[in-house]
């Protein structure tokens, strides 16, 4: 319950061939047996995560991969599960056997230069390679595979971790290589409340609220604001309208569950401004303006068309699951015609996606931003719009507008698509 949680942590891919070191690195980084060590070629088989604290850069998430090399129809499979990781890392760690730098390696690196992913490259075993270090460190001509990163703009980590040789300056690395938007990533709500000011929080508790828990969003809502100095009050949907009648001046902002958007909206006076957690979690999680573009073809949608939602968890759906009943019910009036619409969950993401006419993400409170924004690039090279929960309620409720008062470039947005 103290942790951070692992959509808020800097995620660390560690890459490369079988047998190249990749667990035993993750062991000396974190100082604990997370993967299982072996000769053996293939042993890490599925993706193995581990969260800690790296400071000063706080926390973070190392992921261990199956080598991009396995072979067989099992190795296809271990294969592709590495590639789902690539959607979701902030930083690429990729290991080679020392001194051999070849097609898988640079077949990564590429990968992950296309994605904007800084890249950080370790030569593993040097103990076995003692003239590499050699080279390194007294300028003497450098082996072909140091040499051919170095061209690359690289400057490879040396590292044994059999010898425990590198890895600090390993972990100097990866804190100097968080890219600019991990941390400088968009606030939720704090920036929209200043301090002093005052936030209605409207939470209603439903079947599928954690008993004796708020859900994420809502908590990591309310720690922002109150790291903002921002004041907060938070009310079930019922009690809104007589906690208004009780505050001598009005909240900067009232933000509630998409659910109880249309009586929230009809208790809320016109001169203040709402919004949902949802759309909150648009800008803090994905890029807000593609997610308004993306609502706004929700016109276009006819009779037949399929609708792809996708959420971040899994849970147990209830009769009346937001996802999977009201979302497709709202829709469909909408539309006025039967919609086809299909569900993925957790890190699952169709490969395919140019069959569906929309995307339709959660609030992906349980990832993180780099997987939304790797979505949102599919989408984007697919031609596919993409959205999320809280826009496409507010869309298909008539609250749109309204909703998107907070946020000036996106209801400009909006705005000029309607005058056209």
């Amino acid at each position: 319950m103290q942790k951070t949680p692992r959509g808020m942590r800097l995620h660390i891919g560690i890459f490369g061939r079988r047998n190249a070191g990749k667990s035993s690195i993750l062991n000396k980084l974190t100082k604990q047996d997370i993967s299982i060590v072996s000769e053996i070629a293939g042993t890490t088989t599925d993706p193995v995560e581990k969260a800690m604290e790296l400071l000063p850069l706080g926390p973070v998430l190392f992921v261990d991969t199956a080598g991009i090399d396995d072979e067989g129809s099992l190795g296809e499979m271990r294969i592709q599960k590495t590639k789902k990781i690539f959607d979701r890392v902030d930083v690429s760690i990729i290991v080679c056997d020392n001194p051999d730098w070849g097609s898988f390696e640079q077949g990564l690196y590429e990968e992950f230069k296309s994605r904007n992913i800084p890249v950080i490259a370790v030569f593993n075993k040097i103990d076995l390679y003692p003239d590499t270090l050699c080279h390194c460190k007294e300028g003497k001509k450098p082996d072909l595979a140091i040499y051919s990163i170095k061209t690359l703009g690289l400057e490879p980590v040396l590292v044994s971790a059999k010898e425990n040789i590198g890895i600090k300056e390993l972990k100097e690395k990866i804190i100097n290589s968080a890219p600019e938007e991990f941390l400088n990533a968009p606030s939720i709500a704090s920036d929209l409340v200043p301090a002093g000011e005052i936030a209605i929080l409207v939470v209603p508790i439903d079947l599928e609220a954690p008993k004796g828990r708020l859900i994420l969003p809502q908590v990591q809502t309310i720690r922002d604001l109150l790291d903002n100095d921002s004041m907060v009050m938070v009310v079930k949907e019922r009690e809104l309208k007589e906690a208004l009648d009780r505050l001598k001046k009005p909240p900067a902002l009232v933000i509630t569950d998409s659910q109880a958007f249309l009586k929230v909206s009809a208790d809320v006076p016109k001169e203040i401004k709402l919004t949902s957690f949802s759309i909150l979690f648009a800008r803090f999680k994905g890029e807000l303006n593609e997610f308004v573009k993306g609502a706004l073809t929700i016109d276009k949608l006819k009779t037949g068309d399929k609708i792809l939602i996708c959420e971040s968890c899994t849970h147990h759906a209830i009769g009346d699951d937001i996802g999977r009943v009201k979302i497709p019910r709202w829709l469909t009036q909408y539309v006025g015609g039967k919609l086809e619409f299909e569900h993925y969950a957790g890190h699952d993401f169709p490969e395919n996606i140019k069959d569906y006419k929309l995307i339709i993400h959660c609030g992906a409170c349980m990832t993180n931003r780099r997987e939304i924004l790797s979505r949102i690039m599919k989408a984007n090279e697919t031609g596919i719009p993409i959205t999320n929960y809280g826009l496409t309620i507010a869309y298909s409720l008539g609250i749109f507008e309204r909703a998107l008062e907070p946020f000036p470039m996106a209801k400009l947005i909006y705005e000029e698509a309607n005058s056209n």
